[in-house]
């Protein structure tokens, strides 16, 4: 027979020590949290315009170079000394794009130690680019408050399906050929309907789209385990062998479109992988809010979703879908001050906006962020009008 008494005696024994763990606990998440905030403060960002000439004829494999040479980081944080006393963090960077007003601008914010390496890597690809800091586009309008000077609405993307599975990317749209086998005006670039979309804003509009990238981390979770991560590559290999599975059990033969998804995947976990997170906001002055132009910002990324694969979706929108759900609208202000203040901040891996992140592979983000070709005409998207062009050697001095 159990005795209760010496059964509740020992529980009461083990309190001090449960406080103990749970206090120790406590005291080592707000270390990290100190020291992690410590190491983001001290980082010196600097914004980086990109501008480019008329006679682009690179294709996205060009941006893709850029962004495995330059923004695939995945040093600084190999030791518990760098994590645990020096609060390192991976680093991570914001690819931006912008439409002010219907003029249209390529940013890159950067910590400021890296800007030789990522204008090296530019120039290396774009040999005609222009590049120069550019002020923070984001300092012209103040904190959002209801009822103010303008108003906004505001989302941030996710995939619609595991990371493995793929979006529709240029290779799929066959930019991956070299740039003489097909005529400029037979291309069919997926950026440039949200291009078009960014330079018909018209006056007192403002579209913002920051794309925050890092090398990828292991944290997918591993089958049948609670706690164990695994990388990008391994969650594709394990998805490729319950697809495997699925469609060759009980003696089934696999159909053309099975195997092609199943090449898809594997294309796919063949490549660098970023983490990746996107944010986009709408903003207008006071009277020039048109929400035609929230369905052509969202509606901008249809164009990269693939068929029984992946597509990219609307989460945490700055609204609700019934009025009852915020009657005084004082939610939705909130929610509106919160995503704008999270953007100012570039912040989306780590406090105080900390989201968990999607992968995208090196080809899927140069898919969705590179410099358009002479194939996109939008008249505010303004490029270099000449090659530079070094001085005759015989020039008299």
């Amino acid at each position: 027979m159990i005795d209760t008494e010496a059964v509740l005696e020992f529980l009461k024994a083990l309190i001090p020590a449960g406080a103990a763990l749970i206090l120790g606990m406590i005291a080592w998440s707000m270390w990290l949290r100190h020291i992690n905030y410590g190491f983001l403060t001290s980082i010196k960002w600097v914004i980086l315009e990109v501008r480019i000439p008329k006679e682009v004829f690179k294709s996205p494999l060009a941006m893709e170079l850029v962004l495995i040479n330059a923004f695939h980081q995945s040093g600084g944080t190999g030791t518990w000394y760098n994590k645990y006393v020096e609060g390192k963090l991976r680093q991570y960077f914001s690819l931006e794009i912008v439409s002010l007003e219907g003029n249209i601008f390529f940013l890159m914010r950067i910590p400021k130690n890296f800007r030789p390496l990522v204008e090296s890597q530019v120039y290396s690809q774009y040999p005609q680019a222009e590049i120069k800091e550019a002020a923070d586009y984001t300092e012209q309008f103040p904190a959002y408050v209801k009822n103010g000077e303008f108003e906004m609405w505001g989302c941030e993307f996710k995939l619609n399906k595991p990371d493995p599975y793929p979006i529709k990317t240029y290779v799929d749209y066959g930019l991956d050929r070299a740039t003489g086998s097909l005529e400029e005006e037979q291309k069919i670039d997926p950026i440039t309907p949200l291009m078009e979309f960014l330079g018909s804003l018209t006056e007192g509009n403002y579209v913002w789209m920051q794309i925050l990238v890092r090398a990828a981390t292991e944290r997918h979770p591993v089958p049948g385990s609670h706690f164990g991560k695994q990388s990008f590559v391994k969650a594709g290999q394990d998805l490729i062998k319950e697809l495997k599975k699925k469609y060759g059990g009980e003696g089934q033969k696999m159909t053309k479109s099975e195997g092609e998804m199943l090449s898809m995947i594997d294309r796919s976990i063949s490549k660098l992988a970023f983490d990746c997170g996107i944010r986009a906001i709408y903003l207008a002055k006071a009277g020039k809010f048109d929400p035609i132009n929230i369905t052509g910002m969202t509606g901008s990324f249809r164009q990269f979703s693939a068929p029984n694969a992946n597509s990219f979706g609307v989460m945490n929108a700055t609204g609700f879908d019934y009025p009852w759900q915020d009657p005084s609208k004082n939610r939705v202000a909130r929610l509106k001050k919160k995503l704008l203040q999270a953007y100012r901040l570039r912040s989306y891996f780590y406090i105080p906006f900390e989201r968990k992140p999607f992968v995208l592979n090196s080809e899927e983000l140069a898919t969705i962020y590179h410099f358009p070709g002479r194939v996109l005409e939008t008249p505010s998207f303004e490029r270099i009008l000449s090659k530079k062009a070094e001085p005759p050697a015989n020039l008299p001095i």
